[in-house]
């Protein structure tokens, strides 16, 4: 069975801060207002999931965070969904919640240096707009709130991959 999918029609909603903040699932899907940020709103997202994990979640628990990053996912999906429902735009780049979870799991499993962490940030946005196969596979495929969330699950798993390439290879720690 396919998941269920958002067909695009003329009438897109072209959001403002005030719509974005009339119900909890676009708070969240635009990145607490990060998504409204031009140029680039999915960097600005990703800058915000940054900030985020260093004043927060970095403190935490392995734990916590490992639920943060589960729980942010699941809600993603939902807010992804509704939101890309209410714009008729299954992927709206004013969406950033992705690039959020996204790069929390790619820092989740980087060394906790600035150096390292800013690498971390310059690789995932680059396989997130490169999107590289499988990345515009799962972009293409999945026209929904799972499909918005898990392609930058991919692109996360590029920069993971390609951290490990700079550790092992440059010693960079």
């Amino acid at each position: 069975m396919s998941p269920p999918s958002i067909t695009p029609s003329r009438s897109v909603v072209h959001p403002d801060r005030r719509w974005v903040f009339g119900a909890w699932y676009r708070i969240l899907a635009f990145g607490f207002g990060s998504g409204l940020v031009r140029p680039a709103p999915g960097t600005w997202g990703t800058l915000l999931g940054w900030l985020i994990w260093v004043f927060v979640l970095g403190h935490a628990s392995v734990a916590v965070q490992a639920c943060a990053i589960g729980i942010g996912f699941a809600l993603g999906c939902v807010a992804c969904q509704r939101t890309g429902n209410d714009l008729n735009a299954p992927d709206h780049g004013g969406m950033v919640w992705d690039e959020i979870i996204a790069i929390w799991l790619v820092l989740w499993l980087t060394p906790a240096t600035w150096p390292m962490q800013a690498v971390a940030f310059v690789l995932f946005r680059f396989f997130d707009i490169l999107k590289p196969p499988p990345v515009r596979w799962a972009d293409r495929r999945f026209k929904n709130g799972f499909g918005v969330m898990f392609d930058d699950l991919v692109a996360a798993l590029y920069s993971l991959l390609a951290m490990a390439l700079v550790v092992h290879f440059f010693g960079i720690r």
